[in-house]
């Protein structure tokens, strides 16, 4: 599709035309489900997410300026509205020091060995506060300053939660590796 089918595609969106936004939907749906599961708990949440989020894309989709593209500005409404969900839902807590230091398996067999269906899971077991943190920080880079902002803690709170995490997600692979159907019981 081109530039300007696209815009045709807006325009007519804009005038709140509904063959239009199931169009805009249908491009677009598949690749921000997969956002709206890095924020969710599971499949139902973030179709959930994922239909709210795109009734917020059609609801401001005149506030669209053509800056940048229209899949980074949808992305950004998916994830703010996955945070929203989860500012609802639970608050973030710091938590204690007890982090595991390293992983003695070898980068190459996890990256050769661990499929990402394997390693999305173990993400999506992990508590609501470190994914959100850890899929913040590690997924679309936000830095912590900007995570502390979009969550209301501190930018030492959002360290925590995503060393945490990372320690979590370690001992979940270690565990993969001794035995791969028990990849939930790492934690």
């Amino acid at each position: 599709m081109d530039q300007a089918e696209l815009d045709d595609i807006i325009r007519k969106c804009k005038s709140g035309k509904r063959k239009a936004q199931e169009h805009l939907f249908n491009m677009f749906s598949d690749e921000m489900f997969g956002v709206c599961l890095y924020y969710s708990k599971d499949y139902t949440e973030a179709e959930d997410t994922l239909h709210e989020g795109f009734m917020k894309v059609f609801a401001k989709i005149d506030q669209f300026q053509h800056k940048g593209s229209l899949a980074g500005w949808i992305k950004r409404i998916m994830i703010n509205t996955a945070l929203e969900k989860f500012r609802k839902q639970a608050p973030l807590y710091a938590l204690g020091d007890d982090l595991d230091p390293g992983s003695d398996i070898e980068q190459e067999r996890v990256t050769s060995d661990l499929s990402a269906d394997d390693l999305l899971k173990m993400v999506r077991d992990l508590s609501p506060q470190y994914r959100m943190v850890f899929n913040l920080y590690a997924i679309d880079g936000y830095a912590h300053k900007e995570i502390a902002e979009m969550l209301g803690i501190s930018e030492g709170t959002s360290k925590s939660n995503l060393a945490r995490a990372r320690s979590i997600l370690q001992k979940k692979v270690k565990k993969y590796f001794y035995n791969p159907s028990t990849i939930k019981d790492a934690q």
